[in-house]
């Protein structure tokens, strides 16, 4: 990127962050999510730090926190509230701990303590208490001006009214919604049609800000206390030395501390801390983003001090989002195992729930429209898990006018033949079924984990077998020998008798297996489970007519006629022939299905849970005698919601069939 780039790129980062900086501070209605937000700040930074001559008064990275509303009553901090620098990895942990020993002129290779606490996702406050009674709340606000908000945060029942010391004091902590009470008031909101909020964090505030404080009473919210704001000198009888002496001393005088937090002698030590917290994450009844990481010492920290903006003896780890930011830096087509065309996002790489991402899908053109998504445009990816990376949103006031507009091709990216599109689809194909790029997508699918599942051929290793002619389709995989892989590149002995072991084992397959392995359009798993199911063994599903694949549960018209087409085609039938000749065996299919407490339900799922992968989900259900299906429809019972569900949530709410929600399903299954 040349300087005048950074300029322009520099100027809109603060542009698109006025805009939400208004609709979370002000108007308690975020647009992006926080870790979109942090995203966008990370790459100022880096920018800014890169051209310091750039760095205005008005950059998001040289200010602490958003303006105060104006409907309550401000008032000035009696000392200026602290930021906190972020760090994204172990790498600048490190940095940061160097950084300390430098400004405390220490060698590089001394110890330097740490207390380690968890970063509460809720609204930072000053609490004042005078001769031990609470007297006022205060939101950070800008960090130098607040708001009183003493009506509503006095019903928290956390929130102690009298101390167990007739102390003057002022304190920081974290009001905060726990998940169920935000699940709850969402739901309510839901039933009585009203506008739910978007995080915890953001019901939080929207509470806090209440001007009836019966509001808030009716209201969960708790809190946490993890710093003291009034001089120690001030607190007789106390002689506080370090952070870790005073979160002892907050609980002392009945201040309710987060209890996860713990003292280190080194920074090495604060890593294991890290992974264990983000762990813990998953089962803590209120959300946090990271981990606080603070120089144990006072005499330290008093002789580290701030900048304009942060404190210098602290540094807040925020654990890998799952959105961030990025720029799309082309956009290409790839084909899949039935032809379809996918266009597919290239990206300047960024880190997401924690690995680097440079590829997105777009899934087709009218996705590309709905996002009004162009070459060269800044945007949110999101990605949970293992799940493959999403665009969720464009930032179009970032763009320079230099982006340019995406279209479908008119031919085939790989073979040149024409692109069709039917009509009601959204999909287009390439029409040639011989297509290279469709074999080998094929190939891919046919090995995977749900169909053979056959361990060590990845992509990579089935590209070198075509590439050597030693493997022209799925069935050829079966008569592979030792001697045939021994010249390859990355085949060492052991890794050879590995792979030919892996073939001689994946011979046996189920009859599920198989008929999904085979990649028939329109049959995914559930599909050629029932098929399995209805019909028992391969030769009757190979005879069964139009109206004999329709009887099977949910498998309607389109589907039974994909079906009947692809078992009457020769080559099909003619590559199951081979597969069965190279020594693949087909297990019968058992005639009885399993009975219990979900006996007659079926079930569709939808989004990423976080207790189940997909695949313990399903056989959880089909264990308890449930039936699953890959569509909605009126004949399902329940449609199962996990994080970033798609369009088969929007089918249920239009037909009305019940929505159960991960907690909602556990206690289902239980």
């Amino acid at each position: 990127m040349t300087k005048s780039e950074a300029k322009i790129r520099i100027q809109k980062i603060k542009d698109q962050f006025r805009d939400i900086d208004y609709a979370y501070f002000i108007l308690d209605a975020p647009i992006v999510s926080d870790a979109v937000r942090d995203s966008l700040k990370h790459e100022l930074k880096l920018l800014e730090d890169q051209y310091p001559e750039f760095i205005t008064s008005d950059s998001p990275t040289q200010r602490i926190g958003g303006k105060a509303l104006g409907k309550f009553a401000k008032v000035k901090h009696s000392i200026p509230k602290y930021s906190l620098d972020d760090v994204f990895s172990f790498d600048e942990v490190l940095e940061f701990d160097a950084r300390v020993k430098r400004f405390l002129d220490l060698p590089a290779d001394q110890d330097i303590a740490y207390t380690c606490e968890l970063k509460i996702d809720g609204l930072n406050m000053t609490f004042i208490y005078k001769n031990g009674l609470f007297e006022r709340a205060v939101t950070r606000g800008d960090g130098l001006v607040g708001e009183d908000v003493t009506h509503t945060v006095k019903t928290v029942g956390s929130v102690p009214l009298k101390l167990k010391q007739p102390v003057d004091i002022e304190v920081g902590g974290e009001i905060f919604m726990p998940l169920k009470s935000f699940e709850a008031l969402n739901k309510a909101a839901l039933k009585n049609q009203e506008e739910s909020f978007a995080n915890p964090r953001n019901a939080a505030a929207g509470t806090v800000r209440q001007l009836d404080p019966a509001v808030a009473a009716n209201r969960d919210l708790q809190a946490f206390f993890y710093s003291i704001f009034t001089p120690l000198a001030n607190l007789p009888g106390k002689k506080i030395t370090s952070q870790l002496a005073t979160l002892e001393f907050l609980q002392s005088l009945g201040f309710r501390v987060e209890k996860h937090f713990s003292h280190f002698q080194n920074i090495y030590e604060v890593k294991k801390f890290l992974v264990q917290a983000e762990k813990l994450r998953q089962s803590l009844d209120f959300q946090i983003d990271g981990v606080v990481i603070k120089v144990n010492d006072l005499n330290f920290q008093a002789c580290l001090g701030r900048t304009a903006k942060c404190v210098r003896w602290a540094a807040a780890y925020k654990f890998a989002a799952e959105e961030a930011t990025t720029i799309i830096e082309d956009i290409q087509v790839q084909v899949g195992r039935t032809g379809v065309l996918t266009p597919v996002a290239h990206l300047k790489p960024v880190s997401v729930a924690g690995s680097t991402v440079s590829r997105a899908t777009l899934h087709n053109e009218d996705e590309i429209r709905r996002l009004n998504v162009k070459i060269g445009d800044t945007v949110v990816i999101q990605k949970a898990g293992d799940v493959i990376p999403d665009i969720v949103k464009v930032l179009e006031k970032m763009r320079t006018g230099r982006e340019c507009v995406f279209h479908m091709p008119k031919v085939c990216p790989v073979c040149g033949s024409a692109i069709v599109r039917k009509d009601g689809e959204v999909a287009y194909r390439c029409a040639n079924k011989n297509c290279y790029a469709q074999q080998r997508e094929k190939l891919y699918h046919f090995v995977s984990r749900r169909a053979f599942d056959i361990d060590g051929l990845g992509p990579k290793i089935l590209d070198q077998l075509l590439a050597s002619d030693l493997i022209k389709d799925a069935a050829d995989i079966f008569i592979l020998t030792k001697d045939d892989l021994a010249p390859l590149e990355r085949f060492a002995e052991k890794s050879a008798d590995n792979l030919i072991n892996a073939i001689a084992t994946a011979r046996h397959v189920s009859l599920p297996r198989f008929i999904f392995a085979l990649g028939i359009r329109n049959v995914g798993e559930e599909t050629a489970l029932d098929l399995a199911h209805h019909f028992h063994t391969l030769e009757k599903i190979k005879s069964a007519s139009l109206e004999d694949l329709q009887a099977v549960p949910d498998v309607g018209p389109v589907v039974a006629e994909s079906i009947f087409q692809w078992f009457h085609e020769p080559n099909n039938l003619k590559f199951i022939d081979q597969l069965l000749a190279h020594g693949v065996k087909i297990e019968k299919a058992a005639h009885e299905l399993t009975t219990g407490k979900l006996t007659g339900q079926t079930f569709v799922l939808t989004g990423t849970l976080e207790s189940f992968s997909r695949e313990e989900a399903k056989a959880k259900i089909r264990a308890l005698g449930g039936e699953l299906s890959e569509s909605v429809s009126k004949k399902t019972d329940y449609v199962v919601v996990g994080d970033n569900p798609g369009s088969k949530l929007d089918k249920a709410e239009k037909l009305g069939v019940k929505i159960l929600d991960e907690q909602e399903f556990l206690r289902l299954v239980k």
